[in-house]
């Protein structure tokens, strides 16, 4: 038996990492409601490692399909149960909130799910002939990082501020700052996000097209049913 038959994609260095992430995320979550550095501890350790598990994946050739599902989806989760928090923190802006889970979910799951009916193998990679904004997204590693920075800090800062004002800077609450400064960048993350789901619309009903091509028209059936009668 070769040595790539004896793989356990399972038991890849970026999956044991990505496991951790889990574990850490469950443990934020039971947190959250009472402990705040606790939950918020084991949340930013698990968020800095979904950068530690792609290093991992490339470093050791490890790059896999369930891989980057399993990366997809913790970071989907993880943003989904912080706002279910913040939903009970701030009940008057739960539908806001509601809103943020339903568009971040919906969006990069058709999204993901296209790109694995399209043969790629990470939902990272995008067609350099596709629309301009996703391959800037993706593309930039400055861009994206940071997107992703800023849409996490808004909403962590915001859990924090229920619990406390954090630091002083020149009088200022320092969450409060990093809410307002994150705010933005929060927004433009969402509207990307709807750029996900347009793309992926766009690219299921191409597949569609495609696969419709080869279907036997309904005519031709018959024809060919009634020749064998």
């Amino acid at each position: 038996m070769s040595e790539e038959n004896q793989e356990n994609v399972f038991l890849f260095v970026p999956n044991l990492i990505g496991y951790g992430r889990i574990v850490l995320a469950l443990i934020s979550f039971y947190f959250m409601p009472t402990h705040y550095a606790i939950a918020c501890w084991c949340y930013v350790i698990s968020g800095l490692l979904d950068a530690i598990d792609g290093h991992a994946a490339r470093f050791y050739n490890q790059s896999t399909k369930f891989g980057a599902m399993l990366d997809q989806l913790t970071d989907r989760v993880g943003t989904m149960c912080l706002c279910v928090t913040l939903s009970t923190f701030y009940p008057k802006y739960q539908f806001l909130f509601q809103l943020s889970m339903a568009i971040d979910i919906a969006c990069h799951w058709i999204y993901l799910h296209t790109s694995m009916l399209q043969g790629k193998t990470s939902h990272k990679f995008v067609d350099l002939s596709g629309n301009p904004i996703m391959r800037l997204y993706y593309t930039s590693k400055p861009i994206l990082f940071g997107m992703c920075f800023g849409n996490e800090a808004f909403y962590a800062s915001l859990y924090l501020l229920h619990f406390t004002p954090g630091p002083l800077i020149a009088g200022f609450s320092l969450f409060r700052l990093v809410c307002y400064v994150s705010a933005p960048v929060a927004l433009v993350k969402t509207a990307i996000s709807l750029i996900h789901g347009y793309v992926a619309c766009q690219n299921l009903a191409i597949i569609d097209m495609q696969e419709r091509k080869h279907l036997t028209p309904p005519a031709a059936t018959a024809a060919t049913e009634k020749k064998t009668e």
